[in-house]
């Protein structure tokens, strides 16, 4: 029989002298036990942050007792906060064009349990990987986009989201500019791939730009979307070392190794309540 349910807990506030002892009081007076903490505090901008693990005695009422408690707690620091079981996944939706490697990688994490989510569709402005999607058992919409019907797209995407409770949007490779509408409605939603250190080699053929830059590094960026395209609050960064016998195919090729890699981890940092938005910026307590 279990005896105690992992919980998390995560939260941020202006800086001030007795946070940690109040949070450590509240698990002791729970009669929890920390297996895992994260803090950080700003001195510059005189913010907190902190990032709990924590096992509770399992029992029928323990996350609704642990939620109430700990909302006595928190008007004193002007906390934002969030407590869940260690097991909520968040229901996340995909976005996709042509380029699959991004989508791939995320449908595979998920599938073998690498990444605490479950995918509840994928949403494409084209039909080139209905089939993946649907060998993976995950609806697929295909939501055409033109100039003409850009609001209408996306009025269909919003629907989408209500209708499936989705937690968290992934633009893995999509080619659409979202409206600024869309992208405030969505603030601390929705995860963009870039295809460089930003805000470097924008628009078309980044990989031909960079080779013809010589350049030493190809990376990626994964960023929440805001209104200010390709300038959201940065969330994980790849690199790789490449050299001047790197062709531009070869440097596309590392680029598609980076661009996965950096969004399955900044995916993974955010469902897993590692990410704090600060400004322009973000704070990811690993």
């Amino acid at each position: 029989m279990e005896t105690s349910t992992e919980y998390v807990l995560t939260l941020d506030c202006p800086e001030a002298p007795g946070i940690v002892h109040a949070v450590s009081r509240f698990l002791l007076e729970q009669g929890s036990d920390i297996i895992d903490n994260q803090q950080f505090g700003d001195r510059r901008d005189g913010h907190f942050f902190m990032r709990v693990r924590f096992a509770a005695p399992a029992g029928e009422n323990t996350t609704k007792t642990l939620l109430r408690e700990f909302a006595a707690v928190a008007p004193d620091f002007a906390m934002r906060w969030n407590l869940e079981p260690v097991t909520a996944r968040r229901r996340v939706l995909v976005m996709v064009s042509r380029y699959g490697h991004c989508l791939n990688d995320l449908l595979f994490r998920t599938r073998s349990g690498d990444l605490p989510v479950d995918v509840v569709g994928v949403v494409s402005n084209h039909r080139d990987h209905e089939a993946l999607v649907a060998w993976h058992g995950i609806p697929f919409f295909h939501v055409p986009v033109t100039a003409a019907t850009k609001a209408e797209a996306e009025a269909r995407l919003l629907e989408i989201i209500d209708s499936s409770a989705v937690d968290l949007v992934v633009l893995a490779r999509y080619m659409q500019v979202l409206s600024d509408g869309l992208c405030n409605r969505l603030a601390g939603r929705m995860i963009n791939i870039h295809h460089s250190f930003l805000p470097s080699f924008k628009g078309a053929k980044p990989y031909h730009q960079a080779h013809e830059r010589g350049v030493k590094l190809v990376g990626a960026t994964a960023h929440y979307v805001t209104a200010d395209l390709d300038e959201g609050p940065i969330i994980a960064q790849e690199v790789i070392g490449v050299d001047h016998s790197h062709t531009p195919d070869d440097l596309a090729a590392i680029g598609r190794d980076a661009e996965s890699a950096a969004l399955a981890r900044a995916v993974r940092w955010h469902c897993e309540g590692r990410v704090f938005v600060q400004g322009r910026r973000t704070v990811v307590l690993r």
